[in-house]
């Protein structure tokens, strides 16, 4: 007989982080030793989270943006209870699913206009994959634009199309073609482009590493250029899309019109993994070519009924409670009260985002005692600022959020779209005390940087190398 899983994860409650670095990923687990991140969790609710002794932690992470609606959202966990009691005809493959045409139909009625057909996958990564396929059979070109600073996924494909080398180092030669340029550089573009050989441009229209976010004029002119040099644009919405920048795609707002979008995360409420490659019907006939082709890129899962269900039930959420607009309010609101602080702090430095993907970064300070502190820091461990502020947030103030990227003195918010003014606002008290902990040199806040420094060559970097990498597929 099946062992209940309730009495099972009960029975086992506390025993997570030794299992998990017997069977899983050790080194993983000694970083969140380290930081202070190996709470005990044991239910979760909305943005919150809660240890076994009843603590309850404000999530500023949402599972890396998945959570976009809340955890355990209880319309979700209908829709797919519903869909279980159903005992519907799931993956038959031999068919045409009706909850997947529902949601493709769904999906499209937000796409730029001629983006009309819809291929379902099982990730972010798995969806950027396939734009790349779909860009060069299309094209008959090789050749993939990507930017510095990048995240598409840790795939083959995607991982080449990543503008960090510390993912990419080790693991040989990836994609033959892919290039990188930096961002925001609209001449090296369209440098590349000249060439004749590219077959797409591929970018975030919001870095997840760093939030970073390039001038207006660069989205509009990307797009002219690759129209008269028919180079596809391919807009990876992974994280952004499904209301996180206070519009429900981010591309959005700068008014342009992708030839393909890509999604994941928040599609499904975090309940399912599960992803979508939005794309044009030119480029989907030359893709499947005729009745011969009509699996030449196929899986297995990506239809399946629970994904499905889990979709159109978040889409219907989004709109029903005003979430894009909630995303867009509260967002301002914690950028204009972080930004009211930067008189007050000299090492706070630029703001930046749009609704709730939020990137806050620091700067070295001017005043002597501060700057001495920053250096030792920096000559330390590049990354180690950072922690200064997300480990006591997470220690003093039971608050989780997440260091944006390597070696980048950025500290990164993803709540869950349903957060309120009242959950900023307790966010923002915490932020303003830690800063101003942070300030203070020598200081408390200095002491547990040069623990986690000296943690971190203890340990071989593992530090360095685990919790700064802000994985985004």
């Amino acid at each position: 007989m099946p062992k209940d899983i309730r009495e099972l994860l009960k029975k086992n409650s506390g025993r997570q982080h030794d299992l998990y670095a017997k069977y899983v990923n050790p080194q993983f687990v000694r970083v969140l030793r380290t930081i202070g991140f190996d709470q005990n969790y044991v239910r979760a609710e909305g943005p919150m989270l809660y240890d076994e002794k009843g603590n309850e932690y404000l999530d500023m992470l949402a599972g890396y943006g998945v959570f976009a609606l809340g955890r355990s959202n209880p319309k979700i966990r209908k829709a797919l209870h519903d869909a279980l009691d159903l005992e519907y005809p799931n993956m038959v493959q031999m068919d045409a699913p009706l909850a997947a045409a529902l949601l493709a139909e769904k999906i499209i009625g937000y796409m730029p206009k001629g983006v009309d057909t819809v291929f379902f996958t099982n990730s972010g990564t798995e969806a950027n994959e396939g734009a790349i396929k779909f860009a060069r059979k299309f094209t008959g070109k090789q050749r993939i634009i990507f930017w510095d600073h990048a995240f598409h996924g840790l795939t083959t494909g995607s991982l080449a199309l990543n503008g960090g080398g510390e993912f990419r180092k080790g693991f040989g030669d990836l994609l033959p073609g892919a290039t990188k340029i930096p961002m925001n550089d609209i001449e090296a573009l369209r440098s590349e482009i000249k060439k004749g050989d590219v077959a797409a441009f591929f970018f975030e229209p919001i870095q997840g590493k760093g939030v970073f976010i390039a001038d207006d004029s660069f989205y509009s002119e990307a797009e002219k250029i690759c129209r008269e040099t028919d180079v596809l644009l391919i807009c990876d919405e992974v994280q952004t899309g499904f209301g996180r920048t206070g519009k429900m795609f981010a591309h959005q707002h700068f008014n342009i019109t992708p030839d393909i979008v890509t999604m994941a995360k928040a599609l499904s409420g975090g309940f399912v993994p599960v992803g979508a490659i939005c794309y044009r019907r030119e480029i989907y006939d030359k893709v499947f070519t005729g009745m011969e082709h009509a699996v030449v890129h196929s899986n297995t899962f990506g239809r399946n009924i629970m994904a499905m269900a889990a979709g159109l039930a978040t889409i219907d959420i989004i709109e029903e409670e005003k979430l894009v607009e909630n995303s867009a309010r509260v967002g301002q609101f914690i950028m204009d009260g972080l930004k009211s602080m930067q008189d007050k702090f000299e090492m706070l430095g630029e703001i930046r985002g749009k609704g709730l993907m939020i990137g806050i970064e620091f700067k070295e300070p001017k005043s002597i005692s501060l700057k001495i502190g920053w250096k030792m820091i920096h000559t330390l461990n590049k990354s180690l600022f950072s922690q200064m502020i997300v480990v006591p947030l997470m220690k003093n103030h039971r608050i989780l959020t997440q260091v944006a990227g390597h070696n980048a003195d950025i500290v990164k918010l993803l709540p869950p779209l349903i957060i309120n003014e009242k959950h900023a606002e307790i966010f923002l008290t915490a932020f303003e005390q830690v800063t101003r902990e942070c300030h203070k040199f020598p200081g408390s806040a200095w002491t547990v940087a040069k623990d986690l420094a000296a943690a971190a060559m203890k340990s071989k970097s593992t530090l360095q190398e685990g919790i700064t990498s802000d994985v985004t597929q």
